[in-house]
């Protein structure tokens, strides 16, 4: 059964397409993105502008087209933060399914971390233990820890690199007393969440996922990605601390030629940096393992696992193409 997965985030659009099956592991067969920054398409009252509107909705004309062709018995469109945060959101929403015939569907942060940690789980199976995860997103960070497939502590919160870089870091570069000042900040909101996280058992295995942190890794001496999803990478604190006084003092522009940086995430990658610090500082952790699984993977494994009934893909537009999202709250 071929699948796409269409996640619109707070910074890009991006089609994953995979062969899946019940039982197995979802092997990916292409993945197409495009940058959306839907964070700087809001107004000052928290709606998306009718330009940003129009980009999303013809994005997601477009990614269903490429599902379609892709040959997808089912597409699988979520969105995060972004959209979620919205005041017009349902307005938003109403567009695009309207004019695509795609049923946009917004996941909540908490199950955002639930999916993301079953893919977790899944990827390093039970022998890892307690594990607790870290994801930075463009709008939130996604905090989980368990010992299970779903944990026992899920939270979102509203630390996502490039809202941090909106709020906080405005010049470019963004000047060392704005980047201590931010560090304090994150360090205060971050303890009760730290917390929250540790009262249920200190983990086996830590673990980051997101571009955020493959890029942050990548830069601190990681295998580059043509070196394959299976090969080990970390991100240690130490290594964070000292890419931080070097990116600090970089231009967004910079930043981009710098290897495993895209130009779309070059701009918040300080920000997305002082998150990743600070996270792993509040609760006590000198190592990262980087998951190539996050979020989409999680939503194909559940999916797969309740065994959820699909429409066929019978159109664009005039057919309608969407499918049901299954997201756990417990």
């Amino acid at each position: 059964m071929r699948l796409g997965v269409l996640d619109v985030g707070s910074n890009t659009v991006h089609l994953l397409v995979v062969d899946a099956h019940r039982g197995g592991h979802p092997m990916p067969m292409s993945s197409t993105k495009s940058a959306l920054r839907l964070s700087e398409s809001m107004d000052d009252l928290g709606r998306i502008t009718s330009t940003g509107a129009a980009r999303l909705t013809a994005t997601v004309a477009e990614f269903a087209s490429i599902a379609k062709t892709s040959g997808c018995v089912e597409l699988m469109a979520f969105a995060t933060s972004a959209v979620r945060e919205a005041t017009n959101s349902d307005e938003v929403l109403a567009r695009v399914r309207r004019e695509t015939g795609v049923n946009l569907q917004v996941l909540s942060g908490v199950d955002e971390a639930r999916h993301t940690f079953l893919a977790v789980r899944r990827w390093y199976g039970w022998s890892a233990g307690r594990i607790l995860d870290l994801d930075i997103g463009g709008g939130s960070l996604e905090l989980s820890n368990g010992a299970d497939e779903v944990p026992d502590v899920a939270l979102s919160l509203q630390l996502g690199a490039g809202r941090l870089t909106r709020d906080w870091l405005r010049h470019d570069p963004p000047g060392k007393r704005r980047v201590a000042v931010l560090r304090d900040w994150l360090d205060a909101e971050l303890v009760l969440p730290a917390k929250q996280l540790l009262e249920v058992g200190r983990p086996d295995l830590a673990v980051g996922t997101s571009k955020t942190f493959r890029s942050l890794a990548r830069l601190t001496g990681a295998a580059p990605s043509v070196a394959g999803p299976r090969v080990r990478r970390t991100l240690t604190s130490s290594g964070l601390r000292q890419l931080i006084a070097f990116i600090s003092r970089m231009t967004a522009a910079d930043r981009a030629e710098l290897e495993g940086v895209s130009s779309d995430r070059s701009q918040q990658l300080v920000a997305g940096a002082l998150v990743a610090e600070a996270s792993m500082r509040a609760l006590s952790l000198d190592t990262l393992e980087i998951c190539p699984w996050a979020l989409r993977e999680g939503l194909i494994l559940r999916k797969l696992d309740t065994d959820l009934d699909s429409e066929p893909i019978t159109g664009g537009p005039e057919g309608g193409l969407s499918g049901p999202i299954e997201t756990v709250s417990r």
